[in-house]
Order: structure tokens, then C-alpha cells, then sequence
């Protein structure tokens, strides 16, 4: 597992914490241009995470919990640099530290969710 000063780990929390911030005062200008593409896509994102969780509206997900899962998703679906069980495990470490005593537990579920359909994408037939 990577460790708290591992510089992956350390981006991914500037990146949540821009996203946090995000969901309290609309738009931030912000160089990362990983953050800059999860607001670019976050209308697909966030059907992800409203199918993935239909019993909790976006309003209604803990806005740190929102910020760990945008992320998540974006680099299960767009950026696939990583495996999804290591994105996965990332983003539980993340909710660890800065969600509540039951954000590990959202996370991990609605990003196993989303990991599941990704599965059933990826071994679906194509038609030629």
C-alpha cells in the first residue's frame, strides 16, 4: 500500500480537497489539469455515482465522500492509468482520513458498484 508521502497520494488529496472546496463556492481556478478534467466531465461522473447510489441523491452524499468519489471515477473510466482495485483502495484510504466513520464504507460500495459495470463492459461481446 502506498504511504502518506507517496507524491500519487499526496496529489490525489490536493485534488479531493480543490473538489471539496468546489461543492462551497462554485468555480476555483486551479492549474491541475486532472481536476480541470474531472469538472469538465463531472455531468457523467455524476450520473455514475446517482446510478451507482440510487438510494442517496447528490445533495444528500457527504460533500467530502462526493470529492473522493468524483475522483475515483474519473480515473476508473477516463484515465485507466491505474488498476481499479488500486484506485479503489486509494480513494477508502482517502475517506479514512478525511471523511466520516462511514465514508470508507460508502466509498468502497458505490465504487464497487461502478467497478462491477466496468466488469460487465469489458467482457460483453461486440458485435462486428
Amino acid at each position: 500500500m502506498k504511504t502518506a508521502a507517496d507524491p500519487r497520494h499526496i496529489k490525489r488529496v490536493k485534488i479531493v480537497k480543490n473538489l471539496f472546496s468546489l461543492e462551497f463556492g462554485g468555480k476555483t481556478k486551479v492549474a491541475e489539469d486532472k481536476y480541470n478534467q474531472i469538472i469538465n466531465n463531472l455531468v457523467i461522473i455524476d450520473k455514475a455515482i446517482a446510478q451507482a447510489a440510487p438510494d442517496w441523491p447528490l445533495e444528500q452524499i457527504n460533500k467530502i465522500d462526493l470529492a473522493i468519489l468524483r475522483l475515483a471515477i474519473y480515473e476508473m473510466t477516463f484515465e485507466k492509468k491505474e488498476p481499479e482495485k488500486v484506485i479503489i483502495d486509494e480513494a477508502v484510504e482517502i475517506a479514512k482520513s478525511y471523511g466520516s466513520e462511514k465514508s470508507p464504507k460508502f466509498v468502497n460500495g458505490v465504487l464497487g458498484t461502478i467497478l462491477k459495470k466496468i466488469s460487465v463492459l469489458k467482457t460483453k461481446p461486440t458485435n462486428n
